[in-house]
Parts: C-alpha cells; structure tokens; sequence
C-alpha cells in the first residue's frame, strides 16, 4: 500500500495516509493567547483542513487523543468539542493532562480517521 504524506516538513507531515485511514500530527494552536476553548477551536479549525486534505472529515473520525495542560479546563475543551463533533458521529475519545512542548499551549488533538 502507499503512503500519502499531507503536508510533510523536516519533523513530520501534518498527517498520513496509508490505505483507508488518516493519521494526523498532534496539533496545537496557531494563536497562544487564546483560552482553552479558542484554543481548541482553533485546533479543530486546523483538523477540519487537514483531514479534508487527506480526503476525510470530522464525521470519519475513529479515534482522537487530547492532552491538556491542565485537566481543570476539561469543560473549556468540551464547549468547543461539543459544537465542532456531528451527532452521533462521536469516534473512541481519550483526554489527559500533559505537561505541553511549549509555553502557552494549553490543547493538542490528534486524530486518527477513515478516508471517505
């Protein structure tokens, strides 16, 4: 089977696929200053273009990870997850606190999904 890398730089591609499935990077915020939830909204912002670039969107989603900084903002984070996810479409979900790779980055979301 081939690879389709989406997006490749010098570290990793923005996401990955192989077959049917989509593997995304980890992402996070494009603006620090946001909150949790800006943060998030952001970051789903992202997820929509990449996953569409790889020929998916959020509806094929089948697993997610999401690191918070801090698991107090746990409600913050659902606020935009709730008004991003399609009903019913919800994929297997896992959410931890994490210490994050950069000062200010409160969310990072990775997405695994099926190719429509």
């Amino acid at each position: 089977m081939n690879l389709d890398r989406i997006d490749p730089g010098p570290r990793m591609s923005k996401a990955v696929v192989h077959g049917d499935t989509v593997y995304t990077a980890g992402f996070v915020s494009s603006d620090t200053t946001l909150g949790v939830t800006g943060q998030t909204a952001n970051v789903l912002a992202q997820i929509d273009t990449v996953l569409a670039a790889a020929g998916s969107d959020r509806s094929r989603m089948l697993r997610v990870n999401i690191w918070l900084d801090d698991i107090a903002t746990f409600d913050q984070m659902n606020s935009a997850w709730d008004a991003w996810i399609p009903a019913g479409q919800t994929p297997g979900r896992a959410t931890v606190e994490s210490k994050m790779a950069g000062n200010n980055i409160l969310v990072e979301i990775m997405v695994i999904a099926a190719k429509n």
